[in-house]
């Protein structure tokens, strides 16, 4: 039988509760409950809280039972339309209270969330959780938050039991913009190696063979990371270590190999259009951080060619 828990609004400041128990729910309310936090758990199927219970949390037979003794709120579901239900499903019983919302949305999805929430009587956070599980509850976890500074203030103590917090700025959409901007790369990247080995087994290297070469190339993109940001930041692309041509002339050539072995090199064509985009409109002897600026809609001129500003 889950423990039902008074309804009264006279409630510590620290007390928590958690809606949402996938693999990132638990870990983050396992976090709180390590650091001392008095923790209420509710998900829409149960069966996911035993771990959880046997380490000191309280069961709520409904959302709206959970959030009702606890000021802070982490709501951590599949998707935004998931969010959405759960949040109606409490009603009422969120006024007054502050929902972290560290379920994955897109900066839009926040943004209207952030318009709902004051319509009903309740603040919110948006929070990204930049690290995997293992690491919720360590200086190691990583989780930005976006929404009103004071919000935020109130909390931060809190929140600081799921590892490394950062408030990164008072428009609900920031955090989760960080988060999409940062899966960009590493979905982009982790398609990248598939492919790699796609393309080894294509010409007989097995991935054994070639994992010890690709290990190194953290090492030349690790100083690449900061130089590409620094020169979108300043909006100048100087071509000194390599060229937009060069990196077609590269591609080129990728692609040209992988279509031979009949792979799927559709991603790799993109990247190839894009570039040559780039160098047909001249600039061809600009550095490869230049796509920014054709990537960028608002910072390119009519033609669509990138912004080359000194």
């Amino acid at each position: 039988m889950p423990n039902r828990r008074s309804s009264s609004t006279t409630f510590s400041r620290h007390a928590v509760a958690v809606l949402g128990l996938g693999p990132m729910g638990r870990a983050l309310a396992g976090a709180l409950l390590a650091a001392g936090h008095p923790t209420t758990v509710w998900n829409r199927s149960p069966g996911r809280d035993a771990e959880l219970l046997a380490l000191g949390a309280r069961s709520a037979a409904s959302a709206a039972e959970a959030v009702a003794d606890a000021p802070l709120v982490l709501l951590c579901v599949r998707d935004h339309a998931a969010a959405r239900a759960v949040l109606d499903a409490a009603g009422a019983a969120l006024r007054g209270r502050t929902v972290v919302n560290a379920t994955s949305i897109a900066p839009d999805e926040a943004r209207a969330d952030a318009r709902y929430a004051e319509a009903r009587g309740f603040r919110l956070l948006d929070a990204a959780v930049l690290t995997p599980t293992p690491t919720i509850g360590g200086p190691e976890g990583t989780v930005l938050l976006s929404g009103d500074p004071e919000t935020f203030a109130v909390h931060e103590e809190t929140l600081r039991a799921l590892g490394t917090v950062r408030h990164v700025g008072a428009d609900p959409g920031r955090a989760a913009a960080y988060d999409a901007a940062l899966l960009d790369l590493f979905w982009t990247s982790v398609h990248g190696w598939v492919h790699a080995l796609a393309l080894a087994r294509a010409e007989g290297i097995s991935g054994a063979e070639l994992a010890p070469y690709a290990q190194g190339l953290p090492r030349i993109l690790a100083p690449l990371i900061d130089d590409f940001a620094r020169r979108a930041d300043e909006r100048h692309h100087p071509g000194d270590r390599s060229s937009l041509a060069s990196a077609e002339a590269g591609l080129t050539h990728v692609a040209h190999t992988a279509r031979a072995r009949g792979l799927d090199s559709s991603v790799l064509d993109a990247a190839l259009a894009l570039t040559r985009r780039a160098v047909d409109a001249g600039h061809g002897p600009d550095g490869v951080s230049a796509l920014v600026e054709l990537l960028s809609v608002r910072s390119c001129d009519r033609s669509g060619a990138p912004d080359r500003r000194s």
